[in-house]
């Protein structure tokens, strides 16, 4: 499942279920806040934001539910 930028999706995270929205998805290696990502066309990442805190994360798209 794909997910365009704007998508609003959930995800877990060590403090429950946070919800936010797609920015970016990447398709290829990249870095993000110092940490490196395989992404890959079979194997999106997306940087999302949360909703709560505003700040960004990567998250493999099986990792992400559309809200």
């Amino acid at each position: 499942m794909a997910y365009s930028k704007g998508t609003k999706v959930s995800w877990n995270t060590s403090q429950g279920e946070t919800h936010g929205t797609v920015m970016e998805k990447k398709e290829k290696e990249f870095s993000f806040e110092g940490q490196k990502f395989n992404a890959s066309k079979d194997e999106p990442y997306y940087i999302v934001e949360s909703e709560k805190s505003g700040k960004q994360a990567a998250h493999k798209e099986s990792a992400l539910e559309r809200q």
